[in-house]
């Protein structure tokens, strides 16, 4: 079973806050947004392939502030396909701060999730939205198998990224590659080592 991070991406590398101005604030970042006018169909298609490992009997994986804030937003979307779908996949939230219940039905904390991960790996295909924190702590724990990135023609100059500072070293194999009507490149990447180069 693999863990795959989907994200949006600049050519800077910044992933923070691709959906909505208020996504979030930290640092100041007052780019959010970014990803809308680049949507289309072919992107849409590409995330729906990739999310299928985690909707159809794999989870989604999720730190504590991107779980929130789709706990917040995506229950409230009447009439998006997206709602019954996000609602009714697993959701496993890695948080040493929350408490159960959880307010989203199908919600299981993970609240220690560097040892309780791999036991779930072990039974499903997961995916990680957002959670940029959490994929440090994975990635330097060398538990994500692969990427699905959806690479914007655009440079933001500042905000999060995805491989930030202190990131292990890493060699990947891109797997596959699907372009959009707006610029966009749909890249799927293969985590082939960690730690060092072959």
């Amino acid at each position: 079973m693999t863990i795959t991070v989907i994200s949006h991406i600049t050519l800077d590398g910044v992933v923070q806050a691709p959906g909505r101005p208020d996504e979030d604030l930290r640092d100041d970042f007052a780019q959010g947004g970014w990803s809308v006018p680049y949507g289309d169909e072919a992107m849409m298609r590409a995330w729906g392939e990739g999310m299928a490992k985690a909707t159809q009997g794999g989870g989604l994986l999720l730190g504590r502030r991107t779980y929130l804030d789709f706990a917040d937003v995506w229950p409230k979307r009447v009439g998006n396909p997206f709602t019954e779908v996000l609602t009714e996949t697993p959701k496993y939230v890695a948080s040493t701060t929350l408490v159960e219940p959880l307010p989203w039905e199908n919600s299981i904390l993970l609240n220690d999730s560097m040892h309780q991960v791999p036991d779930h790996k072990l039974e499903k295909n997961l995916v990680i939205l957002g959670s940029d924190d959490l994929i440090q702590s994975l990635g330097h724990a060398g538990l994500i198998d692969e990427c699905l990135l959806t690479i914007h023609p655009l440079v933001l100059g500042e905000g999060r990224r995805l491989f930030r500072s202190g990131f292990p070293l890493s060699q990947l194999t891109l797997t596959a590659t699907k372009p959009t009507t707006t610029g966009v490149i749909a890249a799927t990447y293969r985590f082939t080592s960690t730690g060092c180069l072959a």
